[in-house]
């Protein structure tokens, strides 16, 4: 449950001794991965998605420069920034790892200071708080533009993040994750974009055509999300195509049932049913506090993961704050 925020660095070396070298250098600050061999680290980039990798050159069979190669072809891993690690010093070896898209090289036998500041500094650059703000106000916004075709006011996205965040610090997440569930969270609905407006604000009740319709909104968000190196849009796309399984197995779109759904979309299906169900919607009124609750725990252990509206009952005075800051009127209000 508790996520890891120290950045994801992956080593690839097909020396033990060198792969060992490094560990110690940047064990206590990052989170390692290690690869005695291309193909190794190049399954490691795809499935762990580190924030930089450390990359040999001469290696048997797939060199470091045909593994770079590789990685800058392939959507998921391009934008992870390379540094060579090598004992090669001629300039034409730089020269063809610059070009070939590495942002930096350092020579061996390695100096642990000059690791660790050239780690921390493209490090930092691939973080620019800039581009972490902009990325995320874009993604905010989006998740809005999808409630404005069923709510007033687009509340609503901004009240479940902030449940969310409160839910997952409650169950162990760090800060940092908890926060990047907060900014993965307005993207939950993002695939409504796709569903015709007769559908979304029909005030009765839907026809098995029209629900048929409805219920293809997961896969559409993630469509829309799409595949990303970014650990934040991964989020994003995982809560968009399961927030609607439930935790008996009869949700959408797969069926999905008990912790074989991702933790993020436990969280988030309970965050969003709250809300909708104490805001006004075109198809009914606003519940009471108390029954949203009721209706909670009523669907414990079968819309619901058990343990998280548990969690959920013992963080409510923190999400009724939330509830009172944001109202579905405050912009009338500004």
């Amino acid at each position: 449950m508790i996520q890891n925020s120290k950045p994801k660095i992956l080593i690839i070396d097909d020396e033990a001794t060198n792969l060992q070298i490094l560990n110690e250098i940047l064990k206590n600050e990052y989170s390692l991965f290690f690869a005695k061999d291309a193909e190794k680290g190049w399954e490691l980039a795809n499935n762990e998605f580190p924030d930089l990798i450390l990359l040999d050159v001469m290696m048997p069979e797939t060199t470091g420069y045909d593994l770079i190669k590789k990685l800058k072809d392939n959507q998921v891993t391009k934008f992870i920034p390379v540094i060579f690690v090598t004992a090669l010093t001629d300039v034409g070896d730089e020269e063809k790892g610059f070009k070939l898209g590495a942002v930096d090289y350092i020579t061996k036998p390695v100096s642990p200071s000059i690791v660790k500041a050239r780690v921390k500094t493209h490090l930092s650059l691939v973080d620019s708080n800039e581009v972490k703000i902009t990325r995320l106000q874009i993604i905010q916004r989006l998740g809005m533009a999808s409630e404005y075709k069923d709510n007033e006011t687009g509340m609503h996205v901004i009240r479940m993040s902030h449940y969310s965040k409160t839910l997952a610090r409650a169950i162990g997440y760090s800060e940092e994750g908890a926060e990047e569930i907060l900014n993965a969270a307005p993207m939950h609905d993002v695939g409504k974009i796709g569903i015709p407006d007769s559908i979304i604000q029909k005030p009765g009740k839907l026809t098995e055509e029209e629900w048929q319709i409805m219920k293809r909104h997961p896969e559409i968000g993630a469509e829309i999300i799409g595949d990303h190196h970014s650990s934040l849009l991964k989020l994003a796309k995982s809560i968009a195509l399961t927030h609607h399984e439930k935790f008996d197995g009869t949700g959408y779109p797969y069926q999905l049932k008990g912790e074989n759904i991702p933790l993020e979309g436990r969280i988030i299906a309970i965050a969003d049913v709250f809300d909708a169900l104490t805001t006004v919607r075109p198809y009914k009124k606003a519940w009471e506090v108390e029954d949203a609750l009721g209706y909670l725990q009523k669907e414990s252990g079968t819309h619901f993961d058990p343990k998280l509206v548990k969690e959920f009952l013992t963080v409510l005075p923190k999400v009724l704050e939330i509830k009172a800051e944001w109202p579905e009127d405050i912009e009338k209000s500004k």
